[in-house]
């Protein structure tokens, strides 16, 4: 038993039964018929963007969903790809470990947050998965599985910085070596309220840069924007003293959601205190899904009351979120209240602390959609890349996504729906943020629908250097491109 009293022995497999799993990924990769796409075999996905149907049996990862190893005086952990991280977590906090950066959700995969970028509320002083591997086995379009390391043959080493940001497009990891960080048993957390975007944007650039807010460190810090009048940055710092804990995981009081818990009535500047074991802490967004579980009527109190509490997850509304993709679910009981259709605006960008407040006041302006997440984060690569050719990104750390070294830059995410107007072509919610965060230096993440151009999307995607990774890991073609996943849904 570990911090949290789970249990780690079933989700640890060792090296034998790895190999088997890779074995038959393998036989599978083999098994898809030249030019039809190799995909993954996947009942659950974070992906927000539909995928063109296929007839193919897609790439056996059955055998690739559990962790390797963990080595507690090293500090590491040898994982598959398909590990969630909700195992992942399971498996290392009996050893007083965790992963760097855990995203809020448990079923997001190591694997997918490497691929496909992920955040949390510790990605401001330690960067963002990819960043925290230190080596990772890919199986390439070639067939093959390469080692890939930072410092590994130019091969290895382009393959490493290439495949953040990739989506499947140059390979999938099978396993992947994670530098682990010590936890304590809780966190305390401060939730501070802000009455202008102004003074929230410059309370995160003086914490992200200091580490502490108040003679206190911070350790982990994000926030929530409700209006352009009330907002919060919640600051975490570890802690083993002992104390009682909230629960916003629906075990001991299903009434309790963690977003309306950080409000309070206080002037600007108040705190509001509380403390989570780290386990609650890291799942504190899943149990409402961020607040995307009021669509579902999850938090009105008398639904509530009979939603069984293992349902309260976000693979749960994941599997409602499929249900409405394929029946168009939402627009349909729209119309029976008398409502019009809809467009889904599920997005998280990322700008620079100095045009942060910009944005928001922008997006508080002109769609309407509350609240937001806000998440700041700066790389732990402070130095350019090695040379890796011409074309956008190809100086920077991780081409892909090409975020610059010493630079701030905070993530916002909004997940909900916009109402469809006459005459508005489709997608035009998604094509105005995506214009205003283009003219503002940022990006986006491609979890959800893309509608760039070819051109823009090279741009911002690292362009001439993605495709010459293509060329040198997939060179016959057997994974979509990063532009015909993001863009074309394959």
């Amino acid at each position: 038993m570990g911090t949290d009293g789970h249990p780690s022995g079933s989700l640890i497999v060792g090296r034998r039964r790895h190999d088997e799993g890779v074995g038959r990924l393998l036989a599978s990769f083999e098994a898809i018929p030249r030019g039809e796409p190799a995909r993954l075999a996947k009942k659950t996905s974070n992906l927000f963007r539909p995928r063109t149907s296929s007839s193919s049996p897609g790439l056996d990862t059955t055998g690739l969903t559990r962790v390797v190893s963990v080595d507690p005086d090293a500090r590491t952990a040898d994982v598959q790809g398909m590990c969630t991280y909700e195992d992942l977590v399971d498996a290392t906090l009996p050893y007083g470990l965790m992963p760097y950066v855990v995203p809020q959700l448990k079923t997001i995969t190591l694997g997918g947050a490497v691929t496909g970028l992920g955040i949390e509320s510790s990605s401001f002083r330690l960067g963002l998965p990819h960043e925290s591997v230190l080596e990772m086995d890919v199986l390439t379009g070639t067939g093959e599985i390469v080692t890939a390391r930072p410092d590994g043959t130019e091969r290895e080493q382009a393959l490493h910085r290439g495949f953040p940001n990739s989506y499947g497009s140059l390979g999938y990891a099978v396993r992947l070596r994670i530098a682990l960080e010590p936890v304590s048993r809780y966190v305390e957390l401060r939730h501070v309220r802000f009455d202008t975007l102004a003074a929230l944007t410059d309370g995160l650039a003086r914490i992200s840069e200091s580490g502490s807010h108040d003679d206190e460190e911070v350790d982990f810090l994000d926030g929530v924007v409700f209006t352009a009048d009330e907002s919060y940055l919640t600051l975490g710092r570890w802690t083993d003293e002992p104390g009682p804990v909230s629960d916003y995981s629906g075990v001991r009081d299903k009434q309790a959601v963690y977003y309306r818990s950080i409000r309070h009535g206080g002037p600007a500047g108040s705190v509001v205190r509380d403390r989570l074991t780290i386990r609650d802490y890291l799942w504190r967004w899943d149990t409402d899904w961020f607040w995307c579980s009021r669509a579902f009527g999850v938090q009105n109190p008398r639904i509530r009351r009979l939603w069984p509490q293992q349902l309260l997850r976000s693979s749960a509304y994941w599997k409602i979120i499929g249900l409405d993709h394929r029946y168009d679910l939402g627009d349909r009981i729209g119309a029976l209240k008398g409502e019009g259709p809809r467009e889904r605006v599920v997005q998280d960008v990322e700008v620079t602390i100095d045009r942060t407040a910009e944005f928001l006041e922008w997006f508080l302006r002109e769609v309407p959609i509350e609240p937001l997440w806000v998440c700041p984060l700066r790389l732990r690569e402070r130095t350019p890349a090695p040379t890796l050719g011409d074309g956008p990104g190809s100086d920077r750390p991780w081409p892909l996504y090409p975020l610059a070294p010493d630079t701030t830059y905070v993530n916002i995410g909004f997940w909900s729906s916009a109402p469809i107007e006459p005459g508005m072509a489709e997608g035009a919610w998604n094509r105005r943020i995506e214009e205003e965060v283009s003219r503002l230096g940022g990006h986006k993440s491609l979890y959800s629908e893309v509608f760039y151009s070819r051109e823009e999307f090279d741009q911002l995607y690292g362009g001439e250097h993605a495709a010459r990774l293509k060329n040198q890991f997939d060179p016959q073609g057997r994974f979509s491109t990063l532009y015909d996943k993001a863009v074309g849904a394959r």
